[in-house]
């Protein structure tokens, strides 16, 4: 049983990591639209790609913009916080009580 706690813990811990890594490459991409920023830059369009499929489902369905302001990083943001705070301690304690 030992292995599945292990593996779980594992997977809790990668999970931790790439949402926290995400996180910043979200609030990299608001930071980065406060300016103008060159469309054709290789570090701007890393950035868009990485982060439109996920802010544009939110845009369309929520379009919650005041004085042009986009809202939607602050939502996906919102999410992850809450992924790492449920999930990935869900799994942390869910492996640490199999190990023993």
């Amino acid at each position: 049983m030992f292995v599945f706690s292990n593996f779980l813990m594992a997977v809790a811990k990668i999970l931790d990591i790439g949402l926290s890594l995400y996180m910043w490459i979200i609030i990299g991409r608001a930071v980065i639209s406060w300016v103008n920023p060159d469309p054709y830059n290789p570090i701007v369009r890393f950035l868009n790609t990485v982060t439109e499929p996920v802010l544009y489902p939110i845009r369309r369905r929520l379009p919650i913009s005041f004085g042009g302001i986009d809202f939607s990083p602050i939502i996906v943001i919102f999410a992850i916080i809450f992924v790492r705070s449920f999930l990935v301690q869900t799994l942390y304690q869910f492996a640490a009580r199999m190990g023993g």
